[in-house]
């Protein structure tokens, strides 16, 4: 029986997937893709020639019939994002929820994802975390960090570069200047990075050298 595979891709380093996942990529008859000029890297890399189509946030909602019926007409097909698994702030769960409400199969591969080598490399506690991903840009925001001002485990965020600075402040303001915090930046790629210091400091540090690259936030929780 035909079905849709979740295939985690790397977040940098090329050579960070696993065997299965290039076998899969190989042998389906479709990809989806959040980027086709993306996917395109990695699939060249390790000479995959499967068909690729764009599967991303702004014609996932008209798609995922189409996608679904067609994987019941015997397509296997599997979804990659740019970087990481499919669903991690990326599209992938409007696809799963319509494959699952159909009892199509779904299988997810284990690999990559950026906020587990960030959070471990933190030093700070990784025995409980929540992931909370981008906060809201502008409506909610505020509302969002005076909830988590009291949130006791470490707290995970992602961020662009050039929103990173004001993040920051936002965080410091909402949860105090002197709560430890880590940004991890360009994670497995040659110039990674890992700053580590207080709210304060790591935002003072990225006021003198601006930032670039994928962006991990990882903040402590709140002393009890």
């Amino acid at each position: 029986m035909s079905k849709l595979y979740l295939v985690p891709t790397p977040i940098g380093n090329l050579r960070d997937i696993t065997y299965r996942a290039v076998e899969i990529l190989g042998s389906v008859d479709l990809i989806l893709a959040e980027d086709t000029r993306q996917a395109s890297k990695l699939l060249n890399h390790y000479r995959i020639t499967t068909p690729v189509r764009s599967h991303h946030k702004f014609n996932e909602h008209q798609s995922v019939d189409a996608i679904c019926s067609r994987i019941l007409s015997g397509t296997d097909v599997a979804l990659i994002s740019d970087a990481g698994t499919p669903g991690i702030s990326d599209p992938g769960f409007l696809l799963v929820r319509a494959c699952v409400t159909r009892n199509i199969e779904v299988e997810t591969l284990p690999g990559p994802s950026a906020f587990l080598p960030a959070l471990v490399n933190s030093g700070l506690p990784c025995d409980k975390f929540c992931f909370e991903g981008f906060l809201p840009p502008k409506k909610g925001r505020t509302k969002r960090l005076a909830f988590l001002a009291s949130e006791e485990r470490t707290m995970i965020f992602y961020e662009s570069p050039y929103k990173l600075l004001r993040t920051l402040d936002d965080l410091s303001s909402a949860f105090g200047p002197d709560r430890k915090a880590c940004v991890s930046r360009e994670l497995t790629k040659i110039y990674e990075e890992n700053i580590r210091g207080t709210l304060d400091e790591v935002s003072r540090h990225y006021k003198a050298h601006a930032p670039k690259g994928e962006i991990v936030i990882i903040v402590a929780g709140k002393e009890n």
